[in-house]
């Protein structure tokens, strides 16, 4: 199953679980704001995966995180579910969680 590692405080991860409810995608959230299990799974997934790359040192977070079923991990939530034939929702520009980075928390 999906696995999206994410915080309730965060907007882009709040306009992806939208997106995914809309669809019907199952899923577990990870609340890494609320679990201290979620935010350690997290930040070891953060420290060793390469998909972290960019976001490493840049000021951003780096959620919201799909973990795929095959161990893949994507930030771009938009590009899964295009990838699934599935046209994101869009929405108001949300506010960003990070000052450098609009839009990408």
């Amino acid at each position: 199953m999906l696995k999206v590692y994410g915080s309730s405080l965060c907007p882009d991860c709040r306009a992806s679980e939208r997106n995914f409810d809309r669809y019907g995608i199952e899923r577990t959230f990870c609340d890494i704001t609320k679990d201290l299990r979620c935010l350690k799974e997290f930040l070891k997934l953060r420290d060793e995966n390469e998909a972290f790359r960019n976001v490493r040192g840049s000021g951003s977070i780096g959620i919201p995180a799909l973990l795929l079923e095959d161990g893949t991990v994507t930030l771009d939530w938009e590009g899964y579910l295009k990838d699934q034939g599935l046209e994101p929702l869009q929405e108001e520009q949300a506010p960003a969680c990070s000052l450098d980075h609009p839009g990408n928390c």
